[in-house]
């Protein structure tokens, strides 16, 4: 060994840092909660209930910190579109609101926890750990080419507009392609696997076109005679 490593220690590199989205508005309140979470997390911080949406939707986080009383859109309404949207990161209720009614009502909506102010940061800190320790991961993304696909959250995010959410059957196809990136399927193959039945063949060239619409066109390769394929958009 060269004489100057002797009595180095090599480091781990330090764990990346979970994403988490805080839709708060008090002026105040917003940053100090940022400074007590950056050591764990990278907070993004937004202070309006409907920018709060656009960017909950557009963007991968892996926990959310929403406020009940909010401008542009309130943190109950916020936290409903978002489930909507097939968002199914982990989300807490941070409000001054604590009433059992309001509580219930939060949870009711798609929340997975509710801690009223005044609140202890440890306390919060550990409920964050809590959720994100618990909740169901998105998993790995099925890469299709730039495209990520996350098929347990009925989502492929865009490298140009961010989430796109998909329907069940849509999911469905495009999973069925994703894991046989280099079979064709003929559309009766299609049809059995995707589809309940009742339906006819002209059903899977309805969802391949709605998917291309919605995703890319060239997300599925049309194999003439033959069938349909992962593309490669």
């Amino acid at each position: 060994m060269t004489d100057w490593l002797e009595g180095v220690v090599v480091m781990d590199e330090a764990p990346e840092r979970q994403a988490l989205l805080l839709v708060e508005d008090d002026p105040r309140l917003g940053p100090l909660i940022v400074e007590g979470l950056r050591d764990v997390y990278d907070v993004t911080l937004i202070a309006d209930g409907a920018a709060g949406l656009q960017v909950g939707q557009d963007r991968l986080f892996d926990v959310m910190v929403i406020d009940r009383r909010l401008p542009g859109l309130d943190g109950i309404e916020l936290v409903r579109r978002l489930r909507i949207a097939a968002v199914h990161v982990p989300i807490l209720f941070l409000t001054a609101l604590g009433a059992v009614r309001d509580k219930i009502d939060g949870l009711d909506v798609g929340a997975n926890d509710y801690l009223v102010k005044p609140f202890d940061f440890d306390e919060l800190r550990a409920r964050l750990r809590a959720l994100t320790r618990t909740f169901t991961s998105l998993g790995d993304p099925i890469l299709i080419g730039q495209w990520q696909f996350y098929p347990a959250a009925g989502a492929i995010h865009s490298p140009y507009d961010g989430r796109i959410s998909l329907t069940e059957r849509e999911t469905d196809l495009l999973k069925l392609f994703a894991d046989n990136p280099e079979r064709v399927f003929s559309r009766q193959q299609i049809l059995t696997a995707v589809f309940s039945g009742g339906e006819t063949l002209g059903t899977v060239d309805t969802y391949v076109h709605d998917l291309r619409r919605k995703v890319d066109r060239d997300i599925i390769d049309t194999v003439r005679k033959h069938g349909y394929r992962l593309g490669r958009p």
